[in-house]
């Protein structure tokens, strides 16, 4: 849309244009011009919510970024520990199995 026209459609807000209608009374004059400042403002919105929904808000890119690398940082921690977990219960594992073999051989040796 043009600035020209643009500007065309503001003066709805200043001046009424169902003012010079003679078919109309001044009351329905007045509604229909609330109607449309009323659809103005609706579509002054529309256009608004568009620009902003068609760019990503650059602020919260970044902060979640932040999030991003933190989140990426906690999963790295948590893996390390279950695997520790992991790492130490197979090492008790292997230490049982090495005392319950040792207990039941029965091979005598000499020293």
């Amino acid at each position: 849309m043009t600035s020209t026209a643009s500007e065309s459609l503001d003066s709805v807000f200043e001046t009424n244009p169902y003012a010079s209608v003679q078919n109309l009374s001044s009351q329905e004059a007045a509604v229909l011009w609330e109607y449309a400042k009323l659809a103005r403002h609706l579509y002054l919105v529309i256009q608004r919510t568009n620009a902003l929904s068609e760019q990503p808000d650059q602020y919260l890119v970044a902060r979640l970024r932040i999030l991003e690398t933190k989140m990426g940082l906690v999963l790295t921690l948590f893996k390390a520990s279950i695997w520790g977990v992991i790492n130490e219960q197979t090492q008790n594992a292997q230490q049982q199995e090495a005392g319950s073999l040792v207990e039941d051989d029965t091979t005598i040796r000499r020293d």
